[in-house]
């Protein structure tokens, strides 16, 4: 099923006060008018059924969230990109004619490289830059390093400033692969297109489908939506996402990208597989039935099979394919219990980060409730590492990536 064009639909993020503070920080910075500014609305993303299969070139789902990364833009009179942050101190100021190199120390990435490297992969894809841009970029504090794909969604908004800027038009298929460029060739991280093609492709109040091996994607609307007098347009359901503390990867984590290099050689094993090769397999194909289930649960609207495939998604992560820490393990175990969750698994491998669970729109701030007050007592030292408004946040589903 294709999704209309444009979006919208029930989605909640920006808000016009959002979008006026955004504004009024770019119209600041260059003097030029409120109304003359556009702004980059690139959403955080969630997978819901998918989980480990998209470097093994399996089917994943994804939706987007009423959370993200908004950039406030107008074009610069001459080839200067400036910049200023909402998180992060100081400005970052070059041209568009200047030859990006790649970094060559992963330790060195910065706030500054993902709109050098917005830049590198326009140069390197054949796009002529002559415009830059004067921004201000403002994201939610507290959720880098959380599993929702931050880091894909700054160097998407950058991607589409520029590309307004000097008047390019860009498919969402080929910003996918300038985004890839971004992460895997100027920063020289291993990210492969899931994150960028559900931050793109996503629309709201349909679930969306890609096939991580032909790049392909679909979508499945939600067919409870269409009864507007009991969904009034909007989808029943809310996201929690709860944060862990944990923001650096445990040594438990070491040797988790070979997983994907021997789960591919299982494929072609004509032998009898060690134990834990025998339980990534299982995770793998069971997994891949689990996407097919909830596609069909979704299309009929049937949130209780739905939820149910996601923590059996979350149980096959943790004893088949070994993945989650101590905290993560009781962080998704607390949200299990929680008033109306209908299922919940690890957002991101489960090393750190938040888990993500779908929840009875009516029961939403009492699970949320509940959920800060038991990984409270499980883990007192790595809750106050978090800000209280940002440990268990309520969300919604949201749109793909625009400009405004």
């Amino acid at each position: 099923m294709v999704a209309p064009a444009g979006g919208g639909g029930g989605a909640s993020w920006p808000s016009e006060g959002e979008l006026e503070a955004v504004r009024g920080k770019v119209a600041e910075i260059s003097g030029r008018d409120a109304g003359s500014v556009r702004v980059v609305a690139c959403p955080y993303r969630i997978c819901p059924l998918g989980a480990h299969v998209d470097h093994q070139g399996g089917t994943v789902t994804a939706m987007t969230i009423n959370y993200g990364v908004l950039l406030g833009f107008v074009a610069s009179d001459d080839g200067e990109v400036y910049l200023q942050s909402g998180q992060f101190e100081g400005v970052i100021r070059f041209r568009v004619d200047e030859l990006q190199k790649p970094i060559e120390n992963s330790e060195s990435i910065n706030w500054e490289s993902y709109a050098r490297g917005a830049v590198y992969a326009l140069q390197n894809f054949g796009y002529d830059l002559k415009k830059g841009i004067v921004g201000y970029i403002s994201g939610v504090k507290g959720l880098d390093s959380s599993g929702l794909s931050s880091s894909a969604a700054v160097g998407i908004a950058y991607l589409m400033a520029l590309e307004n800027v000097n008047d390019l038009t860009v498919s969402p298929a080929d910003n996918i692969q300038l985004d890839k460029s971004i992460e895997n060739k100027y920063l020289g991280l291993e990210n492969g297109i899931l994150d960028p093609s559900a931050i793109l492709l996503s629309q709201y109040g349909y679930l969306t489908f890609m096939d991580c091996k032909t790049t392909s994607h679909s979508y499945v609307y939600f067919s409870e939506l269409s009864k507007s007098k009991q969904c009034h347009g909007q989808l029943p359901f809310k996201i929690l996402l709860a944060f862990s503390g944990l923001q650096h990867n445990l040594p438990k984590k070491r040797g988790y990208n070979t997983r994907a290099v021997k789960l591919h050689r299982v494929f072609f094993a004509m032998c009898v597989l060690e134990e834990n090769l025998a339980r990534r397999a299982e995770h793998y194909f069971s997994e891949m039935k689990r996407v097919v289930k909830g596609r069909d649960a979704w299309a009929r609207g049937d949130l209780q099979d739905f939820g149910q495939l996601i923590s059996a998604s979350g149980r096959s992560s943790i004893l088949n394919y070994e993945c989650g820490s101590k905290e993560m393990i009781q962080l998704y175990e607390i949200l299990l219990k929680a008033p109306g969750v209908l299922g919940a698994r690890f957002s991101g491998a489960g090393f750190r980060g938040c888990c993500l669970a779908i929840v009875e729109s009516g029961h939403a701030d009492a699970a949320a409730a509940f959920v800060r007050a038991e990984y409270e007592k499980a883990q007192p030292e790595l809750v106050g590492s978090i800000p209280p408004d940002r440990r268990v946040l309520v969300c919604e589903p949201g749109d793909g990536a625009r400009v405004i």
